[in-house]
């Protein structure tokens, strides 16, 4: 779970990173090839914005309460 904005960072950084890596593996390696990899990174990527989605919910709440 992300707990603070520079983990929040790292894991918007880490994302891009790994959807980079997709392209290029989607590029090298056609439909049918290697789609474990590709299936490995694609899973990576959601749980990160899994986890972005709940610090940006968490955020909102602390300024609405903050803001009440």
């Amino acid at each position: 779970m992300i707990a603070n904005q520079i983990e929040y960072q790292k894991a918007q950084e880490e994302i891009r990173l790994l959807e980079e890596r997709l392209e290029r593996l989607q590029q090298t390696h056609p439909i049918g090839s290697k789609g474990f990899t590709k299936a490995g990174i694609r899973k990576m990527i959601a749980h990160l914005h899994e986890d972005l989605a709940i610090y940006e919910g968490s955020q909102a709440a602390r300024q609405a309460d903050s803001n009440a």
